[in-house]
């Protein structure tokens, strides 16, 4: 029962991360279309570490959906939730390695790389081009700071859990 309620709780704190990343005018600092801070995937990271893959999918397809429908559209939510799969499931083949090849940061930057892949790849299926794929070296290069930012809110977020030994 706690476990279901965590991941009701993860999966609100998730949507509500992402409408203030939809609110937070990115573009003004960064002004490069398709650049996101990720804030939602703090979650997924947190829950994948915290909890186990089948909880953080299951929080992360929810947030997908939810937030879709709050604040989207069907084409978003198709966006959404390829990359936040594709994220997932790179994160937990790096998570294997953790402490030994990987820490956070690289677990993190992988799903952050790997989102970025997918939401191309997806743009080339909606837009029947390739030419989409130019543009995946910036959002590479977009992947550094940004997998950087989520892996250093949960990294701080998991140490005070361990403090408190919850």
């Amino acid at each position: 029962m706690k476990k279901v309620a965590l991941s009701g709780i993860l999966v609100s704190m998730a949507i509500i991360l992402a409408y203030v990343e939809r609110i937070f005018p990115v573009g003004l600092i960064v002004p490069l279309p398709g650049i996101k801070l990720g804030l939602a995937n703090i979650i997924t990271l947190f829950a994948l570490f915290y909890m186990d893959v089948k909880s953080a999918f299951t929080i992360n397809i929810l947030r997908c959906f939810i937030a879709s429908m709050l604040f989207g559209s069907i084409t978003s939510f198709i966006f959404s939730v390829s990359g936040a799969v594709a994220a997932l499931a790179v994160m937990a083949l790096l998570k294997a390695g953790y402490g030994r090849y990987f820490s956070i940061i690289g677990i993190s930057i992988g799903g952050s790389a790997a989102h970025n892949i997918a939401q191309i790849f997806m743009a080339s299926l909606v837009l029947k081009s390739t030419a989409v794929f130019a543009y995946l070296t910036v959002l590479l290069a977009a992947s550094l700071a940004t997998g950087l930012l989520t892996a250093a809110v949960c990294g701080s977020v998991l140490a005070h859990i361990d403090k408190l030994k919850l």
